[in-house]
């Protein structure tokens, strides 16, 4: 799968814009600016993005969501809704999880559903739990758009939670910009340079019309100042 993104990645019609050189100038630009100014939290590095000749209101919405080969934010949060075997198979990985008693517990209760949504970045759910959650916990996964996804028995957890981790996603909304987390300032100059430029690549070819809908490309971290790609 991250061969066939890569591959995608060198494209010729989505890489001409903008130079290897122009990319990493940016990138240590954007590393030198994190070490001078330390921060006690590791900053995100942020890929701003701002379109033109598109109409929010008229054109058909993008969104698409893409699996870089590093994963920009370690700090995401996912947990487990599982079955016996899941949850020893969490516990063993040190996974965050809760069995079908503990969701029961909550009792349908909207504001402690909530709270378990705004807890988590992500969910994922054993085949058995997963036609469950409605009646379990209600609607309250599914209105903070964070239903879980499916975890098989043949599928490793620890890979799916990496998965997770690593996929970002392109939508866009009402207004012309949009901010998506592509890396962080504790990665090297080289990996950042191959999560930024397949974001890039992606987020081009989702567009109507490709680099005519791109007014301007940075990068910057949590902290620092933009850095200009395009």
């Amino acid at each position: 799968e991250l061969a066939l993104l890569l591959l995608f990645s060198t494209n010729s019609g989505t890489m001409s814009k903008i130079s290897r050189d122009t990319y990493y100038d940016a990138i240590q630009a954007v590393l030198d600016g994190a070490k001078e100014k330390q921060r006690k939290f590791l900053e995100t590095v942020e890929l701003q993005v701002m379109l033109k000749n598109y109409d929010p209101m008229k054109d058909k919405r993008f969104s698409g969501t893409v699996r870089l080969p590093h994963i920009p934010k370690p700090s995401l949060k996912v947990c487990v809704l599982a079955d016996q075997a899941h949850m020893d198979e969490a516990n063993a990985n040190n996974i965050s999880c809760m069995d079908v008693e503990a969701l029961k517990k909550l009792n349908k209760n909207k504001k402690a559903i909530k709270n378990l949504a705004k807890g988590y970045n992500a969910f994922l759910a054993s085949p058995s739990l997963i036609k469950q959650i409605p009646k379990i916990l209600g609607p309250g996964l599914n209105k903070a758009g964070k239903f879980p996804s499916l975890l098989t028995h043949e599928e490793s957890m620890v890979e799916k939670v990496n998965e997770i981790k690593s996929t970002v996603k392109f939508q866009m909304k009402k207004v012309l910009t949009l901010g998506v987390a592509v890396g962080n300032v504790g990665m090297s100059a080289d990996d950042l340079f191959q999560n930024i430029h397949l974001s890039v690549n992606f987020l081009v070819s989702l567009l109507k019309k490709n680099w005519q809908n791109v007014r301007s490309l940075n990068i910057k971290s949590s902290m620092g100042a933009p850095q200009r790609l395009y």
